[in-house]
């Protein structure tokens, strides 16, 4: 039995939701890019929007809400992520760094990448354990993808169970990869919160984007239309996305319906980026800007309608900030890592104050590159490859694509960051990939994107 916060019950009515603890809706789309959206995520940037997908809903929840342009999902694939938005501690800490499948000496790359956690453990202390502990209906719909049992043994009362990407497989229209299922079931989450005067935090984990082959078919006659001469997969992911906007839409539309939406933070965002084409470089399974800068939107009490915030926000703030929130009081997990984003929610331009400076994304695996970490501290970015030794410096701000390594102009910067990076690895006692004996330079299988160039190929490069 793990240790928890003393339960804290508070009645609360409908109408005093505002003075109290408001309901919390977490929307995490999955395999979403950063300009996946019919709504730009920097206002700057046309290209920050996609050119042909319409999210008719969700660009409204923008236009109510506050919009991120610099917002990080923890990991660039997956499970990494997931574990890290119920901890609040980064993948690397977690020793949770990749989403699936393990390498050994026999594959025959330079570096063997460490071994992953299957499962999250049980006395990891949740976000919904400590929203449980102060009243909180909780529920967790969709993708779980962390082991352990599956949610309701980590502080969730409702979920779909110890699910996976092959639980989306068999939902086809008129309720792809459940979607639709996944909103029904929020939604009764949502009236029976209300009948019972409690506050509720749901997490919608969908499964969309994947199996892009079950998008409903007038959508995907309606993109055929919109991208003549793509490719069966682009155009079925466009309309996976319009499906996942209607998903949405319903449950926004219910918040409203309920007399609750001006006390529900809705937060949109993906688990990790994809690959664009354009603007940003690289996407799934690495972690140049293309892996890991996603989309995300604010929606909730006290956010000014359209507003925007250029600070560097990351998946594993959401946890001391959701606790903030509903009153968690108790002192949170000496660990977590991430740092509250209420002031940002106010309007206050400044800095999130976490346990460490600046952000760490550690993929010491073999994917869309070769083993990488990245330390991003202000406006700047590094990243090391572990294969070579190489360390590139890139300025985000002036060059979001990462186009114009600074590495030779700024060698002290560099090193400064390197250390820093070094430093952080080691405090964490992450897992970093080690080299293989059995290595044939004249026989090796580097994957072709690590040498064609770093973060494949594309206008940027």
């Amino acid at each position: 039995m793990k240790t928890l916060l003393p339960a804290i019950l508070i009645a609360i009515s409908v109408e005093g939701m505002a003075e109290g603890q408001p309901n919390v809706l977490f929307l995490l789309s999955d395999d979403q890019a950063w300009n996946g959206l019919s709504c730009a995520m920097h206002p700057e940037m046309e290209s920050s929007k996609s050119r042909v997908i319409e999210t008719p809903n969700i660009a409204r929840l923008a236009s109510e809400g506050m919009r991120f342009s610099a917002a990080y999902s923890p990991a660039s694939v997956c499970a990494p992520t997931r574990i890290s938005l119920q901890t609040g501690k980064s993948p690397a800490q977690c020793h949770w760094t990749k989403a699936a499948g393990s390498m050994t000496a026999a594959d025959g790359f330079k570096l063997i990448p460490p071994q992953n956690r299957r499962g999250i453990e049980s006395h990891e202390i949740t976000v919904a354990e400590l929203l449980q502990s102060v009243g909180y209906t909780t529920a967790h719909f969709g993708k779980w993808h962390i082991g352990g049992g599956g949610p309701q043994n980590h502080g969730y009362d409702q979920s779909d169970g110890d699910t996976g990407n092959e639980a989306a497989a068999s939902f086809v229209e008129p309720n792809p990869v459940d979607i639709f299922g996944m909103g029904e079931r929020a939604m009764r989450v949502m009236e029976d919160s209300v009948q019972a005067q409690k506050p509720f935090f749901i997490q919608m984990s969908y499964h969309a984007l994947h199996y892009p082959e079950n998008a409903p078919g007038d959508l995907v006659e309606k993109y055929e239309g919109l991208i003549p001469g793509g490719n069966g997969k682009e155009i079925s992911r466009a309309a996976m996305s319009e499906a996942l906007d209607r998903g949405v839409g319903k449950l926004l539309a219910k918040l409203r319906a309920l007399g609750i939406a001006e006390h529900t933070y809705v937060i949109y965002m993906s688990d990790n980026g994809s690959s664009t084409k354009r603007l940003l470089r690289g996407g799934k399974g690495g972690v140049w800007e293309g892996g890991i800068r996603v989309p995300l939107i604010v929606r909730g009490p006290g956010i000014e309608e359209n507003s925007w915030c250029h600070q560097r926000v990351v998946g594993y703030d959401f946890y001391p900030t959701f606790c903030e929130l509903a009153g968690v009081t108790e002192s949170l997990p000496a660990t977590i890592e991430g740092g509250s984003l209420t002031h940002l929610f106010k309007g206050e331009d400044k800095a999130v104050a976490r346990t460490r400076e600046g952000l760490v994304f550690h993929f010491p695996h073999y994917q869309g590159d070769a083993p990488h970490s990245v330390l991003l501290v202000d406006e700047m970015k590094i990243v090391h490859f572990y294969e070579t030794g190489e360390t590139h410096l890139f300025d985000i701000e002036a060059d979001i694509g990462e186009s114009r390594d600074l590495g030779g102009q700024q060698p002290e910067v560099a090193a400064a960051m390197e250390a820093k990076l070094f430093a952080y690895l080691k405090e964490l006692n992450a897992q970093m990939p080690e080299k293989n004996p059995n290595y044939d330079p004249d026989n090796q299988r580097s994957l072709r994107k690590a040498k064609e160039g770093r973060g494949g190929k594309g206008k940027n490069r």
